[in-house]
Protein backbone atom coordinates (compact mmCIF):
# COMPACT_ATOMS: atom_id res chain seq x y z
CA UNK A 1 0.00 0.00 0.00
CA UNK A 2 3.07 2.75 0.62
CA UNK A 3 3.96 1.63 -2.77
CA UNK A 4 0.79 2.85 -4.39
CA UNK A 5 0.68 5.97 -2.40
CA UNK A 6 4.30 6.57 -3.29
CA UNK A 7 3.61 6.19 -6.88
CA UNK A 8 0.07 8.14 -6.86
CA UNK A 9 2.24 11.11 -5.45
CA UNK A 10 4.46 10.94 -7.78
CA UNK A 11 2.46 10.86 -10.49
CA UNK A 12 0.31 13.96 -8.94
CA UNK A 13 3.65 15.69 -8.37
CA UNK A 14 5.12 15.49 -12.47
CA UNK A 15 1.35 16.35 -13.43
CA UNK A 16 2.03 19.36 -11.55
CA UNK A 17 5.28 19.95 -12.42
CA UNK A 18 4.07 19.63 -16.16
CA UNK A 19 1.09 22.54 -15.27
CA UNK A 20 3.77 24.94 -13.95
CA UNK A 21 5.87 24.79 -16.97
CA UNK A 22 2.68 24.75 -18.98
CA UNK A 23 2.48 26.24 -21.54
CA UNK A 24 6.40 26.58 -23.13
CA UNK A 25 5.25 26.46 -27.02
CA UNK A 26 2.28 27.04 -29.07
CA UNK A 27 -0.81 25.11 -28.69
CA UNK A 28 -2.75 23.61 -31.25
CA UNK A 29 -6.46 24.59 -31.29
CA UNK A 30 -8.16 22.13 -34.05
CA UNK A 31 -11.66 22.39 -35.61
CA UNK A 32 -13.80 19.69 -37.53
CA UNK A 33 -15.09 22.16 -39.71
CA UNK A 34 -13.39 24.27 -42.64
CA UNK A 35 -12.18 28.12 -42.77
CA UNK A 36 -15.58 30.28 -42.41
CA UNK A 37 -17.45 27.61 -40.40
CA UNK A 38 -19.78 29.00 -37.32
CA UNK A 39 -16.99 27.34 -35.43
CA UNK A 40 -14.07 28.79 -37.16
CA UNK A 41 -15.60 32.36 -36.80
CA UNK A 42 -15.92 31.60 -32.97
CA UNK A 43 -12.75 30.12 -32.71
CA UNK A 44 -11.07 33.32 -33.86
CA UNK A 45 -12.80 35.36 -32.12
CA UNK A 46 -11.40 33.58 -29.31
CA UNK A 47 -7.59 32.78 -29.82
CA UNK A 48 -6.25 36.25 -29.94
CA UNK A 49 -7.18 36.29 -26.11
CA UNK A 50 -6.41 32.64 -24.87
CA UNK A 51 -2.81 33.05 -26.70
CA UNK A 52 -2.60 36.34 -24.61
CA UNK A 53 -3.50 34.42 -21.30
CA UNK A 54 -1.51 31.60 -21.84
CA UNK A 55 1.57 33.61 -22.79
CA UNK A 56 2.35 31.42 -26.15
CA UNK A 57 0.69 31.59 -29.37
CA UNK A 58 -2.68 29.10 -29.94
CA UNK A 59 -2.73 28.24 -33.87
CA UNK A 60 -6.22 27.19 -35.35
CA UNK A 61 -6.08 24.15 -37.64
CA UNK A 62 -8.91 23.47 -39.88
CA UNK A 63 -9.29 19.64 -40.26
CA UNK A 64 -12.06 19.19 -41.96
CA UNK A 65 -14.28 16.10 -43.16
CA UNK A 66 -16.62 13.05 -42.41
CA UNK A 67 -18.64 15.66 -40.47
CA UNK A 68 -15.90 16.42 -37.43
CA UNK A 69 -14.79 12.84 -37.44
CA UNK A 70 -11.54 13.03 -38.91
CA UNK A 71 -10.78 15.75 -36.42
CA UNK A 72 -12.06 14.13 -33.69
CA UNK A 73 -10.31 10.92 -34.30
CA UNK A 74 -7.25 13.05 -34.73
CA UNK A 75 -7.77 14.68 -31.23
CA UNK A 76 -8.17 11.16 -29.68
CA UNK A 77 -4.39 10.25 -30.57
CA UNK A 78 -2.88 13.30 -30.11
CA UNK A 79 -0.46 13.53 -26.82
CA UNK A 80 -2.23 14.22 -24.05
CA UNK A 81 0.22 17.09 -22.48
CA UNK A 82 -2.04 20.15 -23.17
CA UNK A 83 -0.74 21.39 -26.75
CA UNK A 84 -3.68 19.78 -28.93
CA UNK A 85 -6.96 21.06 -28.40
CA UNK A 86 -10.23 20.52 -29.68
CA UNK A 87 -13.02 22.89 -30.20
CA UNK A 88 -15.87 21.22 -31.25
CA UNK A 89 -19.36 20.68 -31.12
CA UNK A 90 -22.20 18.32 -31.50
CA UNK A 91 -21.57 16.49 -34.35
CA UNK A 92 -18.32 14.71 -32.82
CA UNK A 93 -19.33 14.56 -29.14
CA UNK A 94 -23.37 14.01 -29.73
CA UNK A 95 -24.50 12.87 -33.21
CA UNK A 96 -22.02 10.29 -34.89
CA UNK A 97 -22.82 7.85 -32.72
CA UNK A 98 -25.96 7.49 -33.98
CA UNK A 99 -25.24 9.01 -37.38
CA UNK A 100 -22.60 6.43 -38.04
CA UNK A 101 -22.45 2.82 -37.75
CA UNK A 102 -18.92 3.04 -36.42
CA UNK A 103 -16.67 5.74 -34.77
CA UNK A 104 -12.82 5.24 -34.41
CA UNK A 105 -12.93 6.88 -31.03
CA UNK A 106 -15.63 7.42 -27.90
CA UNK A 107 -16.61 10.52 -27.44
CA UNK A 108 -16.26 10.52 -23.61
CA UNK A 109 -13.36 8.12 -22.92
CA UNK A 110 -11.38 9.07 -25.33
CA UNK A 111 -11.40 12.75 -24.46
CA UNK A 112 -11.11 15.50 -20.44
CA UNK A 113 -13.35 18.05 -21.08
CA UNK A 114 -12.13 21.37 -20.35
CA UNK A 115 -14.80 24.12 -20.92
CA UNK A 116 -18.38 24.65 -22.46
CA UNK A 117 -18.29 27.91 -24.54
CA UNK A 118 -21.78 28.60 -25.31
CA UNK A 119 -24.25 28.15 -28.15
CA UNK A 120 -24.74 28.40 -31.56
CA UNK A 121 -28.23 29.04 -32.97
CA UNK A 122 -28.88 28.04 -36.42
CA UNK A 123 -31.74 29.04 -38.41
CA UNK A 124 -33.40 27.19 -41.56
CA UNK A 125 -33.61 29.56 -44.38
CA UNK A 126 -35.06 29.07 -48.00
CA UNK A 127 -33.75 30.19 -51.39
CA UNK A 128 -35.55 32.65 -53.21
CA UNK A 129 -36.57 29.78 -55.98
CA UNK A 130 -38.95 28.78 -53.69
CA UNK A 131 -41.97 30.89 -53.84
CA UNK A 132 -43.03 30.59 -49.71
CA UNK A 133 -42.74 33.74 -47.06
CA UNK A 134 -43.45 31.45 -43.84
CA UNK A 135 -43.14 28.13 -43.14
CA UNK A 136 -46.83 27.21 -43.96
CA UNK A 137 -45.74 28.23 -46.76
CA UNK A 138 -42.63 26.75 -47.80
CA UNK A 139 -44.90 23.25 -46.43
CA UNK A 140 -47.72 23.76 -49.01
CA UNK A 141 -45.59 24.05 -51.88
CA UNK A 142 -43.54 21.19 -51.13
CA UNK A 143 -46.52 19.06 -50.74
CA UNK A 144 -47.86 20.51 -53.48
CA UNK A 145 -44.59 19.59 -55.40
CA UNK A 146 -43.64 16.42 -53.74
CA UNK A 147 -39.58 15.12 -54.39
CA UNK A 148 -39.00 18.55 -56.30
CA UNK A 149 -37.26 20.65 -53.27
CA UNK A 150 -33.92 19.53 -51.67
CA UNK A 151 -32.26 20.48 -48.32
CA UNK A 152 -28.74 20.80 -47.69
CA UNK A 153 -26.33 19.92 -44.84
CA UNK A 154 -23.07 20.59 -43.93
CA UNK A 155 -23.17 19.53 -40.58
CA UNK A 156 -25.20 16.94 -37.95
CA UNK A 157 -27.92 20.20 -37.12
CA UNK A 158 -28.39 20.14 -40.99
CA UNK A 159 -28.58 16.48 -41.48
CA UNK A 160 -31.43 15.95 -38.42
CA UNK A 161 -33.18 19.19 -38.61
CA UNK A 162 -33.76 18.59 -42.31
CA UNK A 163 -35.07 15.22 -41.57
CA UNK A 164 -37.54 15.96 -38.98
CA UNK A 165 -38.42 19.00 -40.59
CA UNK A 166 -39.54 16.18 -43.62
CA UNK A 167 -40.92 14.23 -40.68
CA UNK A 168 -42.74 16.06 -38.97
CA UNK A 169 -44.06 18.41 -41.35
CA UNK A 170 -45.07 15.06 -43.56
CA UNK A 171 -43.05 16.44 -46.34
CA UNK A 172 -40.96 14.94 -49.04
CA UNK A 173 -37.35 16.85 -49.55
CA UNK A 174 -34.37 15.21 -50.93
CA UNK A 175 -31.09 15.32 -49.22
CA UNK A 176 -27.90 17.05 -50.54
CA UNK A 177 -24.55 16.81 -48.33
CA UNK A 178 -21.87 19.50 -48.25
CA UNK A 179 -18.68 19.60 -46.85
CA UNK A 180 -19.33 23.27 -45.21
CA UNK A 181 -21.96 25.81 -44.80
CA UNK A 182 -20.23 28.70 -46.61
CA UNK A 183 -20.20 26.20 -49.63
CA UNK A 184 -24.04 25.35 -49.33
CA UNK A 185 -25.41 28.17 -48.81
CA UNK A 186 -23.75 29.57 -52.09
CA UNK A 187 -25.96 27.04 -53.88
CA UNK A 188 -28.60 28.23 -52.18
CA UNK A 189 -28.44 31.28 -53.41
CA UNK A 190 -28.20 30.00 -57.02
CA UNK A 191 -31.37 28.18 -56.66
CA UNK A 192 -29.64 24.76 -56.26
CA UNK A 193 -31.32 24.08 -53.09
CA UNK A 194 -34.06 24.58 -51.36
CA UNK A 195 -33.88 24.79 -48.14
CA UNK A 196 -31.34 24.33 -45.26
CA UNK A 197 -30.05 25.00 -41.65
CA UNK A 198 -27.15 27.56 -41.45
CA UNK A 199 -25.74 29.06 -38.12
CA UNK A 200 -26.32 32.01 -37.59
CA UNK A 201 -22.30 33.37 -38.76
CA UNK A 202 -22.53 31.92 -41.85
CA UNK A 203 -26.57 32.93 -42.85
CA UNK A 204 -27.28 35.86 -41.16
CA UNK A 205 -25.78 38.49 -43.59
CA UNK A 206 -27.22 36.75 -46.25
CA UNK A 207 -30.66 37.27 -44.18
CA UNK A 208 -30.32 40.35 -43.27
CA UNK A 209 -29.83 41.71 -46.82
CA UNK A 210 -32.63 39.73 -47.91
CA UNK A 211 -31.07 37.25 -49.90
CA UNK A 212 -32.36 34.55 -48.10
CA UNK A 213 -35.19 34.03 -46.21
CA UNK A 214 -35.62 32.91 -42.76
CA UNK A 215 -38.44 30.03 -41.62
CA UNK A 216 -37.05 30.04 -37.87
CA UNK A 217 -34.91 29.79 -35.64
CA UNK A 218 -34.19 26.62 -34.10
CA UNK A 219 -34.19 27.82 -30.72
CA UNK A 220 -37.39 27.39 -28.05
CA UNK A 221 -37.60 31.11 -28.01
CA UNK A 222 -36.82 33.75 -30.69
CA UNK A 223 -33.56 35.39 -30.87
CA UNK A 224 -32.74 39.53 -29.96
CA UNK A 225 -30.43 38.99 -33.68
CA UNK A 226 -33.85 38.31 -35.78
CA UNK A 227 -36.88 39.04 -33.46
CA UNK A 228 -38.92 38.87 -36.59
CA UNK A 229 -38.04 35.46 -37.54
CA UNK A 230 -40.20 32.56 -35.15
CA UNK A 231 -38.82 29.64 -33.14
CA UNK A 232 -39.39 26.62 -34.38
CA UNK A 233 -41.83 25.72 -31.57
CA UNK A 234 -44.29 29.08 -33.05
CA UNK A 235 -44.48 27.48 -36.48
CA UNK A 236 -45.38 24.35 -34.33
CA UNK A 237 -42.38 21.83 -34.63
CA UNK A 238 -41.24 21.29 -31.41
CA UNK A 239 -37.88 20.77 -31.73
CA UNK A 240 -35.15 22.98 -29.84
CA UNK A 241 -32.00 22.69 -31.60
CA UNK A 242 -28.70 24.57 -30.75
CA UNK A 243 -25.56 23.87 -31.67
CA UNK A 244 -23.36 23.68 -28.33
CA UNK A 245 -19.44 25.03 -28.55
CA UNK A 246 -16.83 23.72 -26.70
CA UNK A 247 -12.99 22.32 -26.15
CA UNK A 248 -11.88 19.21 -24.82
CA UNK A 249 -8.53 17.61 -24.60
CA UNK A 250 -7.07 14.61 -25.62
CA UNK A 251 -7.75 11.92 -23.02
CA UNK A 252 -5.65 11.49 -20.10
CA UNK A 253 -4.53 15.49 -20.12
CA UNK A 254 -3.29 15.98 -16.39
CA UNK A 255 -5.84 18.10 -14.62
CA UNK A 256 -3.65 21.35 -13.63
CA UNK A 257 -3.32 21.38 -17.00
CA UNK A 258 -7.14 20.98 -17.71
CA UNK A 259 -7.94 23.53 -14.80
CA UNK A 260 -5.84 25.78 -16.34
CA UNK A 261 -7.41 25.73 -19.59
CA UNK A 262 -10.50 26.27 -18.17
CA UNK A 263 -9.17 29.19 -16.09
CA UNK A 264 -8.37 30.75 -18.85
CA UNK A 265 -11.46 30.05 -21.29
CA UNK A 266 -14.05 31.56 -18.76
CA UNK A 267 -12.33 34.51 -18.08
CA UNK A 268 -12.32 34.97 -21.42
CA UNK A 269 -16.51 34.33 -21.84
CA UNK A 270 -16.42 37.22 -19.22
CA UNK A 271 -14.41 39.51 -20.59
CA UNK A 272 -17.94 41.89 -21.90
CA UNK A 273 -15.63 42.83 -24.72
CA UNK A 274 -15.12 39.31 -26.58
CA UNK A 275 -18.97 38.30 -24.59
CA UNK A 276 -20.20 41.16 -27.21
CA UNK A 277 -18.05 40.33 -30.51
CA UNK A 278 -19.41 36.81 -30.28
CA UNK A 279 -23.12 38.17 -29.38
CA UNK A 280 -23.21 39.88 -33.44
CA UNK A 281 -22.10 36.70 -35.01
CA UNK A 282 -25.24 35.10 -33.38
CA UNK A 283 -23.02 32.88 -30.23
CA UNK A 284 -24.51 32.65 -26.60
CA UNK A 285 -21.24 33.29 -24.86
CA UNK A 286 -21.27 30.92 -21.43
CA UNK A 287 -18.80 28.49 -19.66
CA UNK A 288 -18.77 25.79 -17.09
CA UNK A 289 -16.48 23.74 -15.23
CA UNK A 290 -14.94 20.50 -17.11
CA UNK A 291 -17.51 18.45 -15.23
CA UNK A 292 -20.41 20.14 -15.58
CA UNK A 293 -19.19 19.59 -19.50
CA UNK A 294 -18.44 16.27 -19.01
CA UNK A 295 -22.08 15.68 -17.73
CA UNK A 296 -23.53 17.85 -20.26
CA UNK A 297 -22.19 15.65 -23.10
CA UNK A 298 -23.52 12.37 -21.06
CA UNK A 299 -26.89 14.04 -21.50
CA UNK A 300 -26.69 15.59 -25.37
CA UNK A 301 -25.79 11.81 -26.03
CA UNK A 302 -29.15 10.49 -24.84
CA UNK A 303 -31.10 13.48 -26.47
CA UNK A 304 -29.69 13.00 -30.00
CA UNK A 305 -30.17 9.21 -29.71
CA UNK A 306 -33.81 10.26 -29.49
CA UNK A 307 -34.05 12.93 -32.04
CA UNK A 308 -31.89 10.72 -35.19
CA UNK A 309 -34.84 8.12 -34.36
CA UNK A 310 -37.89 10.53 -34.44
CA UNK A 311 -36.07 11.99 -37.66
CA UNK A 312 -35.99 7.95 -39.18
CA UNK A 313 -32.63 8.29 -39.45
CA UNK A 314 -30.50 5.25 -39.87
CA UNK A 315 -26.31 4.97 -39.20
CA UNK A 316 -24.88 4.88 -42.55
Amino acid sequence: MRWVSAALLIAALGSQALADDYPNRPVTMVLPFPAGSGIDVTARLVVDSLSARLGKPVVVENKAGANGVLAATAVARAAPDGYTIFMTTVSTHSAAPYLLKSIPYDPVKDFEPVCRMGNLPFIMVIGKSVPASDFREFVAYAKANPGKLNYASSNVTGIVGGAMVARLADVQLNHVPYKSAPQAIQDLLRGEISMMFVDFATGLPHVQSGAVRALAVTTADRSALVPDVPSMREIGLDFDMASWNAIFAPGGTPRPIVDRLNKELRAIVADPVVRERLRTVGFDAFSSTPDELGAFVQGELVKWSRWTKEAGIKPE
